[in-house]
């Protein structure tokens, strides 16, 4: 059993839907819904990334073009996976049936207003309760359980031991065994004094934070070009470009970066949180050169948790992610 945290749709559009018809969903447009059913991944990313753009309007990243054909693929084959969701105060959840899922074409109510192919996922009814009649509010979560039980993106798989928390929660079971240890009874002193993850903040906080960080990342590619001309030291420094006509435009595309992969660390697909006072600096937003031999420049850029940019250091990107994988499939 699996364990989802999920939006449905730009500005999660659909969710009335899937709360009327007892569904969890997830969409593509035409021509990447064909691709899809004829198991074409790599002609759906190539197409994904030269023909569509995200809800910022940005081209996606491969990455984030492969993470839309495995969308698809993960809300039309769930059977007894959990999935939550939160819509205001309330904290709703379900599970999937082996019922068969069913599509149908829509016109979407936002943005480009583009027609797509919906995938509805039958499930149990959804409900603001956990299982022993006790309901379930989003004020009363312990502030670390709400790290992980809320996206921004649009589908966020738990890991072992967030999936066991949130059953726990949804059975009504004692929750002690977590809330009593270290880690998480420092997030309530944290939150006593007013720290609150950006990824469940409203939009204003939201906004007044990526001020201070989009302006920092900034500040320090700058810094990184003006250090790194081709001088000599005990070693040659890499010659990194600044290819932005100015501060603004790249405070503009950090912005867009962080719409575009949902809030979610490009390499590690964690959260990512905000420069808050006492958060955790280990998963602010840190800007990474994908190829740390090329330049800051579009295309070459994507915003990671500090710790994986100091962890990926100057390796290759793509083995990067493969250490990550393997990392994961020992978790």
């Amino acid at each position: 059993m699996n364990v989802y945290i999920a939006n449905f749709g730009e500005q999660n559009y659909e969710w009335p839907a899937c709360k009327e018809k007892a569904t969890v969903a997830t969409m593509n447009d035409i021509e990447g819904q064909r691709l899809w059913e004829q198991g074409k991944r790599e002609e759906y990313i190539a197409s994904a990334m030269n023909y569509d753009k995200t809800a910022a309007g940005l081209t996606p990243t491969k990455a984030v073009a492969a993470r839309w054909y495995n969308l698809m693929t993960i809300v039309s084959e769930t059977c007894s996976d959990i999935w939550i969701h939160r819509d205001g105060e309330k904290v709703f959840w379900t599970m999937s049936k082996i019922a068969p899922p069913f599509f149908e074409k829509k016109k979407e109510p936002i943005g480009e207003e583009k027609e797509v192919i919906v995938c509805h996922k039958p499930c149990e009814t959804w409900s603001d309760r956990d299982k022993k009649g006790n309901q379930l509010l989003w004020r009363s979560l312990h502030p670390k359980a709400k790290d992980f039980l809320s996206t921004e993106a649009t589908l966020q798989k738990l890991t072992e031991d967030n999936s066991a928390y949130a059953i726990a929660l949804i059975n009504g079971d004692d929750l002690s065994p977590w809330h009593d240890r270290e880690i998480w009874q420092k997030k309530n002193k944290k939150a006593a004094i007013e720290y609150s993850p950006v990824t469940n903040a409203s939009n204003i906080q939201k906004i007044a934070c990526r001020v201070t960080v989009e302006q920092r990342m900034t500040k320090t590619a700058l810094k990184t070009t003006k250090q790194s001309n081709g001088q000599l030291e005990e070693r040659k420094v890499k010659n990194k470009e600044f290819r932005f006509r100015n501060e603004i435009e790249l405070e503009k595309h950090i912005v867009g970066l962080i719409e575009m992969q949902e809030g979610i660390c490009a390499l590690t697909g964690m959260p990512l949180e905000m420069d808050e006072i006492n958060g955790d600096s280990e998963f602010f937003c840190s800007l990474d050169r994908i190829d740390s031999d090329g330049h800051y420049e579009a295309g070459n850029l994507q915003v990671v948790c500090r710790f994986a940019n100091r962890w990926k250091g100057d390796s290759d990107d793509e083995e990067f992610r493969n250490i990550i994988k393997q990392i994961r499939s020992y978790s």
